[in-house]
């Protein structure tokens, strides 16, 4: 069975901010400069993944320019990517290293249903032997597709500059560093990345960095 709880409802991450800033200060004084946060839920399954690899190394507007063209083509299953030429996957946009990705992805046969019932670990270990699925990648989908609590994807870089900024870090934290300060936010730390996020926005805002 999966571990921890599930974010369904924007009352569930309410509940978990409540649970933070109670332990936390500096998170409780982070909200009430963020305000409410978002549920932020995608979508299951394959797409969701392919989707992901798409937009590896380019600009959000390439990715959704790319990911458009590869909606319209159909080439969002298994099928259609495995009985796709190099032509087809190039002719999307889809670089020589993504077109090797996305085949990777469509022969292996992971279960979507099936992850919602492994633990977050095991969840992670299944999507990081696709070739082109980084720890980051499959700790997003674990924590947005799957809705997981307590998963934090520490190799973010805006949620390291956020840690650093509010607790007052001389050095952007490490991933490991990071990791290890989120172990205090477990059991919500998908809800604590949320805040992070928030606060890391808010804070590019008041430096006036674009």
């Amino acid at each position: 069975m999966n571990s921890g709880r599930l974010i369904e409802t924007e009352a569930c991450v309410a509940e978990g901010m409540d649970w933070l800033s109670a332990r936390c200060p500096r998170m409780a004084a982070a909200y009430r400069l963020t305000g409410p946060l978002p549920l932020r839920r995608n979508p299951q399954g394959f797409a969701q993944l392919l989707s992901a690899i798409v937009s590896q190394q380019v600009s959000v507007a390439s990715a959704r320019a790319i990911w458009g063209r590869v909606e319209a083509a159909g080439l969002t299953t298994p099928e259609a990517v495995a009985g796709a030429t190099d032509d087809d996957l190039r002719g999307v946009g889809l670089s020589r290293p993504k077109q090797r990705y996305a085949r990777a992805l469509a022969r292996a046969g992971i279960d979507y249903d099936g992850l919602r019932d492994m633990t977050d670990e095991d969840v992670i270990a299944t999507l990081v032997a696709v070739p082109g699925i980084g720890r980051w990648t499959a700790e997003i989908y674990a924590k947005f597709s799957l809705g997981r609590s307590d998963v934090f994807a520490a190799g973010d870089l805006a949620l390291q500059e956020a840690a650093r900024a509010l607790y007052d870090l001389p050095d952007r934290p490490t991933e490991g560093h990071l990791r290890q300060m989120a172990e205090a936010w477990s059991p919500w730390r998908a809800v604590a990345a949320r805040l992070l996020w928030a606060y890391y926005r808010l804070d590019k805002n008041r430096e006036g960095i674009a």
